[in-house]
């Protein structure tokens, strides 16, 4: 990292993810801070840790940190069986076809030397019990297109790769070694009851042609990594979600599709998955803003990229979670779904410099030695100034609540916290007023002010946001969203609120 700042990058965008460490540790962190104070963006990876609630890594508030979406593009593979029961799954095989006709079918639990064959882990099947036969994997445990590899050295002709509840609906297309559909959950469990009470099961793959215009797109990944952010609860994480699902783009001449090293395909290019494919998303639309507005600062293309994201769809609902099939909230998208076009004129923006990041640190009490660990600057924080986590200019909030048990007491207790936000403007002069809107009722949202005007560019206008809180119990979550509007503008910011 410290060698691209010394190239002159204008952005850095690192598809790795790691174990959650405190800033002065985390070297991700560490690289990122000395490349922000350069005036380089640097857009991270939210990790492939979810559906699981607290799974983030990079979380430092000077890091972009993306999750991941669906696009409105599928590839899919349908799998019929001897009850003529018919099921759509998705695929990216394109070799040879299945001879047709119905084959036998059989769960691979049911054909394995392991307690938990039907994962399709390498060596676990038993040839005689495969051979001529379409497998049933179950998803997890070891990469997907592995699996297809196990099954076709056991003499296995296809796969159907089943999720679990793990993964429930969400689909991942992977160039397998076989013919292959990989199933959500639903019909993965319909599958496997069909083998179960059936003496002679069998089934057929087929693969259909790509599919454009598929809703509702987008959808949050089922393995994005999720908030809340364990490092600091009070910043809001992940930041924003790109494409991440499917994604088609070049490829190395080096590995086959899969990266295994029996695959012996070669390919221009591939479709994969992952966060590390929606950060370079990110990357390159702050280019594009950067280029745009080569006078703005990290934070303040961050802010840009935030503050005109989408949380719902044209309909009006709100992002679906894939992995719950419920609406998702900021702990999965962050701020919502990056809009490219919007992102360019956002209006006003939350800037934020080298100080304010050494102000966060101070409030987080780390000490001299910390600071210098993480900043590799000599700084010591003021003794007689108060510092708040709540006063970092973040263009999001996270509210972390005690619960009545918590050190204040009594059931009837509320609590206030007060946070400082600073808007800059970038646009024309106009005047901005706020509305905001919270899920829960236990949370009374006071803005003052109320309004904010600008006469001119890069005029900056300050406002506190109150929140008074009675008491939930542990765990519990609740959002809510602030909004800056002039009428042309809308300045969107997600609130969430956890109770500990």
């Amino acid at each position: 990292m410290e060698k691209a700042v010394e190239d002159g990058v204008n952005v850095l965008s690192l598809s790795i993810g790691g174990s959650l460490s405190d800033y002065y540790r985390d070297t991700v962190a560490i690289g990122a801070f000395s490349a922000a104070a350069q005036g380089i963006l640097v857009s991270c990876s939210a990790g492939n840790g979810g559906p699981d609630s607290g799974s983030l890594s990079n979380v430092a508030p000077w890091i972009t940190t993306v999750g991941a979406g669906t696009l409105d593009r599928d590839f899919p593979a349908f799998v019929s069986l001897g009850n003529e029961k018919k099921y759509r799954g998705i695929s990216l095989y394109r070799g040879t076809s299945l001879s047709s006709g119905l084959l036998p079918l059989v769960y691979a639990r049911n054909a394995s030397t392991s307690s938990s064959g039907e994962l399709c882990s390498p060596e676990s099947l038993i040839p005689a019990k495969v051979a001529g036969k379409i497998v049933v994997c179950d998803r997890g445990g070891t990469p997907r297109v592995q699996k297809s590899l196990v099954v076709k050295k056991a003499g296995g002709l296809g796969m159907i790769l089943a999720n679990t509840d793990t993964y429930g609906e969400e689909l991942v297309a992977d160039a397998y070694l076989l013919p292959t559909a990989a199933v959500g959950q639903k019909a993965g469990d319909a599958i496997k009851s069909y083998i179960a009470s059936g003496s002679n099961p069998t089934a057929t793959i087929a693969l259909g042609d790509t599919e454009l215009d598929v809703q509702p797109s987008p959808v949050v990944a089922s393995f994005s990594s999720r908030g809340p952010n364990l490092i600091t609860p009070e910043i809001l994480k992940p930041d924003l979600i790109a494409p991440g699902v499917n994604i088609l783009a070049g490829w190395t001449g080096a590995v086959g599709p899969t990266g295994l090293p029996e695959d012996k395909r070669r390919v221009t290019f591939n479709i994969i998955s992952g966060t590390s494919m929606s950060c370079p998303h990110v990357s390159g639309l702050a280019a594009l803003v950067m280029a745009a507005h080569p006078e703005w600062s990290p934070a303040a293309i961050k802010s840009a990229l935030m503050t005109t994201s989408y949380t719902t769809y044209k309909t009006g609902e709100t992002i679906k979670d894939i992995a719950t099939g419920n609406p998702a909230t900021p702990f999965d998208y962050g701020a919502g779904h990056v809009d490219p076009v919007a992102a360019l004129d956002p209006g006003l923006v939350y800037d934020a410099a080298v100080e304010d990041y050494l102000s966060f640190l101070c409030a987080l009490n780390y000490t001299t030695n910390q600071i210098k660990q993480t900043t590799h600057r000599d700084f010591t924080c003021d003794s007689r100034k108060k510092y708040s986590l709540g006063d970092l200019n973040y263009p999001s909030f996270a509210v972390p609540l005690e619960t009545a048990s918590g050190k204040r007491g009594g059931s009837g207790a509320s609590t206030t916290v007060k946070y400082t936000r600073t808007l800059t403007n970038v646009g024309t002069p106009a005047t901005y007023k706020v509305s905001v809107s919270s899920q829960t009722p236990s949370v009374k949202i006071t803005v003052e002010p109320a309004s904010l005007s600008f006469s001119q560019a890069f005029e900056k206008k300050t406002y506190t946001v109150t929140f008074v809180a009675s008491s939930s119990p542990s765990g519990t979550t609740s959002f809510g969203r602030l909004e800056w509007s002039d009428g042309k503008h809308t300045v969107g910011s997600p609130i969430a609120f956890s109770w500990e």
